[in-house]
């Protein structure tokens, strides 16, 4: 039996879930998330958590069991507190700006990229080389600052590029003289 899916999910108090058939919504103060869950995956609302079970033992059952339950427990998460991922752009000239729903960006390419920000996810920039994205959908939020971060990865010798907040760049020597 799965580990992560035998725990039962808490339904914090300013969070409302609501369990029909297999679909599931869930509300809170960040917004509404709702998810249709595999037909093979049982859930049951019982005061205030929710039960993961699964119909039989078969590999992609045990599979759907855990994610199933920690994907409910993100968007509790998420319409309650929210997700935040924070990216940094290293370099010079390198910036970031807001234009309406636009992430307008100066990477030192010949022209600026522009990202359309997607519905369910919020983006500011408190400095021009700082971008925090946030929102209630974990997969959003990590999804639109993957794509940002594509435009420009960081690279190993100078560690220019966009990078997250914290993430460790392996750096490379570069050219060594020989003798």
């Amino acid at each position: 039996m799965s580990r992560v899916g035998k725990k039962p999910v808490t339904v914090l108090e300013k969070v409302q879930v609501t369990v029909q058939g297999q679909k599931i919504k869930v509300k809170g103060p960040k917004g509404e998330l709702s998810f249709e869950v595999h037909p093979k995956i049982k859930v049951e609302s019982k005061a205030s958590e929710l039960l993961v079970s699964r119909s039989s033992d078969q590999p992609l059952d045990r599979a759907l069991h855990g994610t199933t339950r920690a994907v409910i427990r993100n968007m509790i998460q998420g319409v309650s507190e929210g997700y935040v991922k924070e990216l940094e752009i290293i370099g010079v000239g390198a910036k970031a700006a807001i234009k309406g729903k636009v992430l307008s960006m100066s990477l030192g390419f010949t022209h600026p990229i522009d990202y359309t920000i997607r519905d369910g996810v919020d983006i500011k920039c408190p400095n021009p080389t700082r971008i925090v994205i946030s929102g209630a959908d974990k997969q959003s939020v990590g999804q639109a600052a993957a794509e940002i971060r594509s435009f420009n990865p960081p690279e190993p010798y100078k560690g220019k590029g966009i990078r997250y907040v914290g993430e460790q760049v392996r750096r490379k020597q570069g050219k060594k003289v020989g003798s």
